[in-house]
């Protein structure tokens, strides 16, 4: 099991504390660095270049947007999983716009914290439903439907592991559903990428959200 290495930014020592209390439970996490707000993450990040920047939102001197936005930008390959408070428009669909791979609530479980460090490591992300609906719908409002023409077409299986990921459905739950293998779950998803060009699960439900293809009731 390969290291996970993440550094986590948040402006409150004791979260800090508690968060490095919950992730290094699993033997394969290490902390490798703590920052207190975006200037220092930044600073962390180029001296260190973790695996995963844990990121709070509202923070002093910069907070977690702008942060995440310059690390994305001068690091593509960079992954930020925000972990807050907040879960409103107002926060969640910039802080994802700026590139964050994830959106946990701190009051998540240790566990639920963990999963979504290592499915962040792998390339995924976990949207809770109502937040990948807010995402979705957001885009929507934004950009009205009608490009689907644009894009590449799926195949049937690609477009049920679509609707499931609309659905905030892990590639675990995905995998259950469809009665088949986390593999193949994951080369479902590589397809689409590969096929619409995006980097992980956040700009698939962008981009299919842009093109009308996912919808929820």
């Amino acid at each position: 099991m390969s290291e996970i290495r993440v550094l986590i930014t948040d402006d409150d020592p004791l979260v800090r504390i508690a968060l490095k209390h919950f992730v290094s439970r699993a033997p394969e996490i290490t902390v490798v660095a703590e920052a207190e707000n975006g200037v220092e993450a930044i600073s962390e990040f180029e001296r260190l270049q973790p695996d995963i920047v844990m990121m709070d939102v509202q923070m002093p001197v910069m907070g977690g947007i702008e942060a995440t936005g310059e690390i994305t930008s001068r690091w593509p390959g960079a992954c930020v999983l925000a972990v807050t408070t907040l879960d409103t428009r107002d926060t969640v669909l910039p802080m994802l716009s700026a590139g964050a791979s994830g959106y946990m609530l701190k009051d998540s479980s240790a566990d639920e914290i963990v999963s979504a460090l290592r499915q962040a490591h792998q390339g995924t992300s976990s949207l809770s439903p109502r937040i990948a609906a807010m995402l979705v719908q957001h885009v929507r409002e934004a950009k009205p439907a009608g490009s689907a023409g644009e894009l590449e077409a799926l195949t049937e299986r690609e477009s049920e592991v679509l609707g499931h990921l609309a659905q905030g459905m892990s590639n675990a739950e995905i995998a259950g559903t469809m009665h088949v293998s986390e593999g193949t779950v994951k080369a479902h998803l590589g397809s689409i990428m590969s096929k619409w060009q995006v980097r992980d699960r956040v700009r698939v439900l962008v981009t299919a959200a842009r093109a009308g293809l996912v919808d929820f009731r």
